[in-house]
């Protein structure tokens, strides 16, 4: 029988209509899948570069606008919050000592006008929990509501155990709590009650002076210092671990008799010798440059024969030099094989323009050394030098306006150091540290 070659049977038929559909199919599915896994991958390509920090509309910086008097609208970056722990964050800090609890909203308003970060405020223990668990939180409450509305970042500085804490007391020479866990129980108390408003903590103040750091039962001693060191900067690092734990700042002294005072090069190596840079994220120092500029090292040989008051150039010593000071401390931790930063936690000149009678004791008389324009040259410079430097964290200033909140009292030396008159108006270092660059 023949077949009819040019015709298709309807088996046939049936069989290309099912190979058509199996390709339409097919065709179908892997159209779909290609739009599917293109879609995918478009948004992880997107997440990947917003994570990367690419702006998109949800996270590009909102302007702001300020009037500036005389000059009309101009625009102006968005303050930086404290979002990055300070802990995490290395840039140079700007900051002053201020007096935040006088005036608080007008005292910040000028920090802000002369364009510092941080404030540090001393807290006087004794006066704030003058019986066991009494603590009177009213002036800190206050304190920290401003400087959180102000977006300033504190530094406090506790000091001054009460007299319940100590065995040891006499009037007018503060100290240590004989037990160190009264201490840490009042610090962390504080940390938990302002989360977020304590962006650094100095663990005690000039703990090699007997009588304003340390009056206590064993007399001066780096040890027992350490001992109260160790448990509060543990407690700090647990309750937030974004808080800088900064150790006390040694007094720059050129006395080492171990009864008035021990050598701060001296005391300071001896913290670091009992692993002070293991518990701490910055090394506490105070600098003052007394009547040398701030890059002058005390054996270089600096004469200034118009001063009258002579001793650091008739006794050259390392405490009277604001360089060598700092450099000495950088000098140490370097030796002992870390890169631990320095927190200048008080720094200044003094000056005694614009004030009358005599300073609180004639050690002091180089205060009469120094103009007001000095006062703000070297204060500058010195702001520069440490952030040339590199091995400086956080410097603050001392002080924004001791002055005219203790009346200009000459007998109250930290009135000399103060950058505002007696009456409240500004000397030029105020302008000269508002107008100062100041590089993130």
């Amino acid at each position: 029988m023949k077949q009819n070659k040019g015709r298709i049977s309807p088996q046939q038929l049936r069989m290309l209509a099912i190979a058509w559909f199996a390709i339409v199919v097919l065709v179908g599915a892997c159209t779909f899948l290609a739009v599917i896994f293109g879609t995918q991958a478009d948004r992880g390509g997107r997440t990947a570069t917003q994570q990367a920090g690419a702006p998109t509309a949800s996270n590009l910086p909102t302007p702001t606008t300020i009037v500036a008097e005389g000059q009309g609208v101009a625009p102006q970056s968005p303050e930086p919050g404290p979002t990055t722990p300070p802990r995490q964050d290395p840039s140079f800090g700007y900051g002053i000592q201020v007096q935040a609890h006088i005036n608080t909203d007008q005292t910040l308003e000028q920090v802000k006008q002369l364009g510092m970060g941080w404030i540090k405020q001393q807290i006087s223990w004794k006066d704030l929990e003058p019986q066991p668990n009494q603590a009177n939180w009213d002036a800190l409450d206050a304190i920290f509501a401003a400087t959180s509305a102000h977006k300033l970042r504190v530094l406090v500085s506790v000091t001054n155990a009460p007299d319940w804490a100590r065995s040891v007391t006499a009037p007018g020479k503060e100290g240590p709590p004989d037990n160190p866990q009264d201490f840490v129980n009042y610090i962390s108390q504080m940390l938990q009650r302002y989360p977020g408003a304590i962006h650094a903590v100095e663990v005690w103040n000039e703990p090699n002076l007997s009588e304003r750091g340390w009056y206590a039962p064993g007399g001066l001693n780096s040890s027992e210092y350490m001992n109260l060191l160790i448990p509060v900067a543990d407690a700090i690092h647990q309750i937030d671990p974004g808080v800088i734990v900064i150790s006390a700042a040694p007094a720059p002294t050129g006395t080492n008799d171990g009864v008035i005072a021990i050598d701060d090069f001296v005391y300071q190596q001896d913290l670091i010798d009992q692993g002070l840079l293991d518990h701490v994220d910055c090394v506490g120092a105070h600098a003052n440059g007394i009547n040398m500029p701030p890059d002058i090292p005390y054996d270089a040989g600096y004469q200034d024969s118009s001063a009258s008051y002579q001793g650091p150039f008739a006794n050259p010593h390392h405490s009277w030099s604001f360089y060598s000071t700092l450099t000495g401390y950088h000098d140490m931790i370097v030796a002992s094989g870390h890169d631990t930063p320095i927190c200048v936690t008080e720094f200044g000149w003094p000056t005694m323009d614009g004030m009358q009678g005599q300073p609180l004791m004639p050690d002091f008389a180089f205060a009469f050394d120094n103009t007001a324009q000095e006062q703000a040259d070297n204060i500058v410079n010195a702001f520069k030098e440490m952030d040339d430097w590199g091995f400086v964290w956080l410097a603050f200033l001392f002080n924004l306006d001791y002055s005219p909140k203790i009346g200009g009292d000459p007998i109250n030396d930290s009135t000399m150091w103060s950058i505002t008159y007696p009456d409240g108006s500004p000397r030029p270092a105020y302008d000269a540290v508002r107008d100062m660059p100041k590089p993130p």
